[in-house]
């Protein structure tokens, strides 16, 4: 289906699932899981979306601004998808491709994590989070131009990768060169993204439209908090210790508001 998008809005649920070669129904707990009420809810957001100009702000600002006037369903309507986009996320952590993904983060000697384009944001607060529960955790530097730290260093690597469309060919060709490396790759990305199975080991693909006028990766941060704990619940007891100095550490050389942790050395 994600090689043919600029067809879907014209397909039916019972003319897909005969091309595709599965149920009605199945069609359908597809749409569900990616957020969309129904697969004629999931046709109506591609036909705003698809073209040479994949956000069409303009027109989907206008829509809305309307659709407020009139009255607040489209509120409800987005809370709904924000919803089932949260149950789609803790049902990818009951999965084994999460539990392969938690397990090697948590022991993998060094883990890499980049983002692009605003995607960018989600990778720092991602890599900051996981720096509190272990060391070796490395922001990718975009500024060097090689990627050499995650491809030439010869260390056991693997790296997380946070994009989402209109896709930076960075991210595609760093997964790319990664796996050939035989770096293992997690992608989170939207559930647009029609490369990652290629050139990832896991894609978790978050629902990002919920009726608002741009697409919203706020999802991501949920499912990045979750993978988060689940690194800490792997690494156990042992997590306290590092977790402790870090905070020793920011209280001596920064502090905390009402809580100093160290006298300040004159």
């Amino acid at each position: 289906m994600l090689s043919a998008l600029e067809q879907v809005p014209f397909e039916t649920a019972a003319s897909l699932a005969e091309k595709v070669g599965v149920s009605e129904a199945t069609v359908g707990r597809f749409c569900r899981s990616n957020g969309y009420t129904s697969f004629k809810d999931l046709k109506e957001h591609l036909k705003d979306d698809l073209g040479d100009h994949p956000w069409l702000v303009s027109d989907r600002l206008n829509e809305l601004r309307t659709t407020a006037r009139d009255d607040e369903g489209h509120l409800s309507q987005g809370m709904e998808l924000e919803i089932a986009a949260v149950v789609r996320i803790y049902e990818y952590a009951r999965s084994p491709e999460w539990q392969n993904a938690v397990a090697r983060l948590a022991r993998t000697q060094h883990v890499f994590v980049a983002g692009f384009q605003t995607e960018r944001g989600l990778a720092q607060y991602f890599a900051n989070q996981m720096q509190y529960l272990r060391d070796e955790v490395t922001l990718v530097d975009l500024a060097g131009g090689n990627f050499a730290e995650i491809l030439a260093s010869g260390r056991e690597a693997c790296l997380v990768i946070f994009e989402a469309r209109r896709y930076s060919r960075l991210a595609k060709l760093l997964a790319r060169e990664a796996k050939t490396a035989g770096i293992p790759v997690t992608l989170i990305t939207d559930v647009f993204c029609d490369w990652g199975r290629e050139t990832a080991d896991e894609v978790f693909a978050v629902p990002t439209q919920f009726n608002q006028f741009w697409d919203s990766t706020a999802q991501m941060a949920s499912l990045s908090n979750l993978i988060i704990n689940g690194v800490c619940m792997e690494l156990g007891p042992q997590v306290e210790e590092r977790l402790n100095r870090i905070a020793e550490l920011y209280g001596r050389f920064t502090g905390h508001v009402g809580d100093p942790v160290a006298a300040i050395e004159k």
